[in-house]
């Protein structure tokens, strides 16, 4: 077939692009070879766009094992564990068929991290839609959650936590962020890159079919009218598979068989092969005769490109070949010697004993365009003086309409439909500030959360980047965690557009600075671009994923409180910031204006004091303030300890509004009983911490001193009833 400019505009190749393909290889691409260099310039394989400034993130620390670059990164928690950590976006997949979208997601980040040789523990999601009044919200909202769990509950991998977010610049473009996390032995740790010379490349796992051909690229464009007629690029998933590829390939594992090891995950085959032949500098030589296929006639272009799941490439001890056959095929799984590894440093393909491709691996991997785009700096609101009647917003009349909005209403309708406890380790699940899952027969464990907080980084990208790691990290900080690391998933619009292109610039810089001084690195990510339907961006949202350290179980922290009689206290200083709130959002009826300030210092300092007195077990109950401000995290914790709170406003210099509701940072709740509350305030005002005394526990009532009193059976009705009534909706 002759290569028009119109099937090089269909594979998403620019024209200087492919001038530089032509002088790379020294001749016109075949339209196999086009379609392979497609699969891997692409944005979302060569990250072309977003290299340069992912190269700022902090990626090390001393329990850092393996940072980006790997299928997942890698933290050591003592013992000889580690922990196998990534989270990644299916984003356009879930609109186009939001079940498969989403399950495969699931599949494909299980993969990244039992690639690495760690028995996954758990899964997280930061799923975000349109608004709740859009026609095809709900649909799409059922459809992804049930792929989640679907995919999740069949493979028995507990769901135990995550985000569910609504908002008008998600209407024609949502997100499906999955997140994994694993356990591995440190000597144990399985990688991607190639070794040695004639060593057989090996196929295992489920048949090549025609499902997700071109996926990748479908992910590195935004979206036009015609987006159905892309569901031809969405993979279909088989957890019953992917449970009998987990279990082999941990088999495997157990002794010295494995060279390296890659999922076949975007772009299938074609990266999978160039990735682990090109970080070892070898090539490799594959006769797709020997694909697995489970359609008649598939060409060499569709085997190559095409992203059927539940498939790995391995390359064996070609002394080991006869062993690892008999565990594969003793799973029920395909089992076939495709090719060898080379010292040519390219990529050979044979197909009827012809060769059909030739390429040199450093064209689709050192060579691939970076660029460095235009940027437009962000132009920060001011905060204005707002001219507001409060006193015609009554405290608990807001209250309860934030209760009931879609962004905090009670969400066990999602997470009911998860299972939660597979595997018997979970001991925090969905509803706390983070997970906690404990490492098996151990008496330590793990804290997992996921956020984000796209209002805060539309109205200060920098402020927004800054804010959502340190979110992730009192999320941790809450649970009695040592925070470690986190990983990423950089969900923005169009990078060619200069403004898009500017809000990921700074948000990487607040992230960057945030983890820098919070020793809180990077060690695994995602980016996804073109997040855009008919010249509309979403909101740009980075989505944190940060896991913990539990050295001791016994010292986890909850955030309900425990007992009638505590006093509760809130550290950190209130400054009544109400731009970018929930009050200002769902009561007002205003959302520009900046975000909440982020001092890094009082972070770490209020943090890790708060850490401190929870490992001395002086606390009852931990609760971050965050999006809602006070009044809604104090409610929350009454609700889920299902004991009330009598609270006076303790600082007369603001209006009670900006007190109660206002969403300043490094601010956290805290329950004190009556004997440990000396040694408490002792502590803080010995290390210089601001605190101030809010209230004391009761019995069934959330009371604020002459203002009003409510049941707590009331506030949890009130929370609960916005998906009761969304999904009774015809």
């Amino acid at each position: 077939m002759e290569i028009t400019p119109e099937i090089i505009d269909r594979h998403g190749i620019k024209p200087e692009e492919y001038k530089k393909i032509i002088s790379l290889i020294g001749k016109k691409p075949n339209m196999l070879e086009l379609g392979i260099f497609s699969a891997m310039w692409n944005e979302h394989c060569s990250y072309k766009s977003s290299k340069k400034y992912l190269k700022s993130l902090p990626t090390k620390n001393e329990k850092v094992i393996q940072g980006p670059g790997e299928n997942a990164g890698v933290i050591d928690i003592g013992d000889n564990d580690a922990i196998v950590f990534k989270i990644e976006s299916h984003n356009h997949p879930s609109f186009i068929e939001p079940y498969q979208g989403a399950a495969t997601g699931v599949g494909g980040i299980l993969r990244d991290v039992f690639t690495m040789g760690a028995r996954p523990i758990a899964i997280l999601n930061s799923i975000h839609f349109g608004s709740h009044e859009h026609p095809k919200t709900k649909n799409l909202l059922n459809g992804v959650v049930s792929g989640i769990g679907g995919y999740g509950n069949c493979i028995g991998v507990p769901t135990v936590g995550g985000e569910v977010k609504f908002d008008s610049s998600y209407n024609e473009n949502i997100l499906v962020n999955a997140m994994a996390v694993g356990l591995v032995k440190k000597d144990k740790i399985f990688y991607s890159k190639a070794k040695g010379y004639n060593q057989p490349v090996i196929y295992v796992g489920s048949k090549t079919g025609r499902d997700g051909i071109h996926g990748a690229s479908m992910a590195s464009a935004e979206f036009d009218e015609n987006a159905e007629s892309k569901k031809p690029t969405v993979q279909v998933g088989d957890p019953f598979t992917e449970k009998l590829l987990l279990e082999a390939c941990l088999e495997l594992m157990k002794d010295d068989s494995i060279i390296s090891i890659q999922d076949m995950g975007a772009a299938g085959l074609t990266s999978s092969s160039i990735e682990m032949a090109s970080k070892g500098n070898l090539g490799i030589e594959i006769n797709l005769n020997k694909i697995p296929c489970r359609e008649k006639k598939m060409t060499p272009y569709e085997m190559m490109l095409s992203e059927s799941q539940e498939r790995m490439l391995l390359i064996i001890n070609s002394e080991k070949i006869e062993s690892a056959k008999k565990i594969f095929v003793k799973w029920g799984l395909d089992f076939s010697v495709i090719g060898k590894t080379t010292n040519t440093k390219n990529l050979i393909l044979n197909f009827n004993d012809e060769e059909v491709a030739k390429l040199p691996l450093s064209a689709l991997s050192d060579d691939v365009p970076i660029y460095d785009r235009k940027w437009e700096k962000n132009k920060a609101p001011l905060k204005k003086k707002l001219q507001i009647d409060y006193k015609s917003f009554k405290i608990l009349e807001s209250l309860k309409k934030i209760l009931m909005s879609p962004n905090n209403a009670e969400k066990s309708w999602v997470w009911e439909q998860y299972d939660q406890t597979v595997m018997g380790d979970t001991i925090q699940k969905s509803g706390g500030d983070s997970a906690v899952v404990r490492i098996h027969g151990k008496n330590k464990g793990v804290a997992i959360t996921v956020d984000s907080s796209a209002h805060y980084c539309l109205a200060n990208p920098i402020i927004g980047g800054k804010q959502i790691v340190s979110e992730c990290w009192r999320n941790l900080i809450s649970v009695g965690a040592s925070p470690i690391a986190i990983t990423n998933c950089l969900n923005f619009g169009n990078p060619e557009k200069d403004k898009i292109m500017g809000q990921f610039v700074e948000c990487v810089d607040g992230i960057s600075q945030a983890c820098v001084y919070l020793d809180f690195p990077v060690v695994s990510g995602n980016v996804s671009f073109y997040n855009e339907t008919k010249n509309k961006a979403i909101s740009p949202t980075p989505t944190i994923g940060g896991v913990g350290l539990i050295k001791n179980l016994d010292t986890m922290m909850t955030n309900n409180i425990k007992e009638i009689g505590s006093f509760i206290l809130v550290i950190g200083k209130t400054l009544g910031h109400l731009n970018q709130s929930e009050f200002f959002r769902e009561v007002v009826g205003i959302k520009d204006g900046p975000p909440p300030a982020v001092n890094l210092f009082n972070e770490k300092n209020n943090g890790l004091l708060v850490q401190n007195l929870i490992s001395k077990k002086l606390l009852n109950s931990v609760h971050d303030v965050s999006s809602g401000g006070i009044l809604f995290a104090l409610t929350e914790m009454c609700m889920s300890g299902n004991i009330g709170v009598k609270i006076k406003i303790p600082n007369n210099k603001i209006m009670p509004h900006e007190y109660l509701f206002g969403e300043d940072q490094s601010r956290y709740l805290i329950e004190v009983n009556e004997k440990n509350k000396n040694e408490v305030c002792k502590t803080l005002e010995k290390n210089s911490i601001f605190y101030e005394m809010l209230g004391k526990t009761q019995k069934d009532s959330l009371v604020l001193d002459k203002e009003f009193n409510i049941k707590l059976n009331d506030l949890v009705e009130i929370n609960s009833s916005w998906f009761k009534s969304y999904f009774k909706e015809n």
